[in-house]
């Protein structure tokens, strides 16, 4: 397949690279053009100086960006992948972002011809890099079947989640669980700590009951070192749980443990840990220990 894809963060980085290492012919573009050049020269493929001279003749066109604001500057208006993709061609948002954006951009698609998906993605920058990303799409059946084959260039799991939105929606899922996760395993670690216990024995061990997750087997080691220069930092958390909250307000959901780490991921932002890895919520508890 001819595709591009916009934008090069932690993310679509190697996402993009995935692609071109699976055969297809890739066209990139970044707000950054020396990161689009080197990622070409990387990679043996192209690069653009717009998201239209990007998308022109792509069949799929991918986009992994920061917000809702940065998805539409770079999908519409003049020199958006829109004006530069054609009727039956497809777009696919791997975005973490609003179902509201989701919905709007896929209307405008549509009124092109184009297919749109909306699919943000769950894994980090190990998932990534690994190739192993799990995908949560929404959009119609037809559209999905024809893209997914590509999708799997760097996903390990994908899945037709609903409509348009539900790609979004899924993701605010995802997100909720891992607030909880975050903080519950920072509280374990926490206790251990306190209760002179050897952390790393403890979670070596319970990681393989009811207790286990990814969260525990990839991060406690980091966390009893307060290390958290990595991973997914608190500001882009931030920013999704703040979606999911408002999706929240609109649908009728209680969410007050989501809403707790959300204010606590702030008490961590406060004390410049905005671009720490998630896992950083531990650090709340240790300044008081």
């Amino acid at each position: 397949m001819k595709v591009a894809f916009i934008g090069l963060g932690v993310m679509g980085y190697p996402m993009a690279g995935h692609l071109q290492s699976n055969g297809h012919e890739v066209t990139v573009y970044n707000r950054t053009t020396e990161k689009a050049k080197r990622w070409a020269d990387e990679h043996k493929g192209e690069y653009a100086e717009t998201p239209a001279k990007a998308a022109a003749g792509a069949q799929y066109v991918f986009t992994c960006v920061g917000n809702d604001d940065d998805l539409r500057s770079v999908v519409l208006g003049e020199e958006g992948v829109l004006a530069g993709m054609t009727s039956g061609t497809v777009l696919v948002d791997h975005t973490t972002a609003s179902a509201e954006v989701a919905r709007e951009l896929s209307a405008v698609a549509a009124d092109q011809g184009i297919g749109f998906l909306d699919a943000p993605v769950s894994g980090g920058q190990a998932g990534a890099e690994n190739g192993v990303l799990s995908v949560m799409v929404g959009g119609e059946q037809a559209v999905f079947d024809g893209a997914e084959p590509v999708i799997k260039s760097y996903a390990k799991a994908s899945a037709l989640m609903g409509p348009v939105g539900s790609g979004q929606l899924a993701k605010m899922v995802n997100q909720i669980c891992i607030a909880g996760l975050v903080q519950g395993l920072s509280e374990g670690i926490h206790f251990a700590k306190q209760a002179g216990l050897d952390v790393r024995k403890v979670c070596d061990v319970i990681q393989h009951g009811a207790a286990g997750s990814w969260q525990m087997v990839n991060r406690h080691e980091t966390m009893v070192e307060n290390e958290f220069d990595f991973g997914f930092a608190v500001d882009w958390m931030r920013k999704d749980l703040n979606i999911t909250l408002d999706e929240a307000r609109k649908n009728g959901a209680q969410l007050p443990v989501t809403a707790l780490v959300d204010q606590f991921y702030a008490d961590v932002q406060k004390h410049g840990g905005g671009r720490w890895d998630t896992s950083s919520l531990i650090s709340r508890l240790e300044r008081d220990s």
